[in-house]
């Protein structure tokens, strides 16, 4: 990747953190697929002047602004009040009054002509296992990635309803992209 060496920050001021969950089980096509907003999230990536260092990644996720800006199939479209009462539903599923925050920190970074495998450390419902992202830079130097979070690694039952007939897939994709900008 050809940023340039320094430290930047990220965050909602330069960039999208996006969660995408999926339905499945015999009542699928009640539910919602969603698409998730982390409206609060901070970050640093520091890019080292020795080409031979290794770049970091640290993030903080608050879970408690994570907000539901659009549901797709479903039997009818997704009213304010059912976003409410799926935040209330991630708040339970994700024990945010326990955990409210998400981090994650980089142990490893593969740099491959502007893309990378980041690998890391992510702690979410109060346990930390290993992640990787993968990452590569736009034309306009906006990095943007992607991973997979397997809620169920992290000890985090995903969410069913109508008694089990109507589940949310177990991996949520995880989409970013960030403006890099110094610190």
């Amino acid at each position: 990747m050809a940023v340039a060496a320094g430290e930047y920050v990220i965050g909602p001021q330069s960039g999208r953190l996006i969660l995408r969950t999926f339905r499945q089980g015999v009542a699928a096509k009640a539910g919602h697929d969603l698409v998730i907003e982390a409206s609060d999230w901070e970050g640093r990536v520091v890019i080292p002047e020795d080409p031979a260092g290794q770049p970091t990644v640290s993030v903080r996720v608050d879970l408690e602004a994570l907000n539901v800006v659009e549901g797709t199939g479903g039997v009818k479209p997704l009213t304010d009040g059912d976003k409410q009462q799926i935040k209330q539903n991630m708040r339970k599923v994700l024990n945010v009054g326990r955990d409210r925050y998400a981090t994650f920190t980089s142990t490893r970074a593969q740099i491959h002509n502007g893309s990378a495998v980041v690998e890391g450390e992510l702690t979410l419902a109060g346990q930390t296992h290993p992640l990787q992202l993968e990452v590569r830079q736009q034309d306009d130097g906006t990095v943007v990635g992607t991973a997979s979070v397997v809620q169920s690694r992290w000890g985090i039952k995903p969410y069913s309803g109508f008694f089990g007939a109507l589940k949310l897939r177990d991996a949520v994709d995880v989409e970013f992209s960030a403006a890099l900008n110094p610190g």
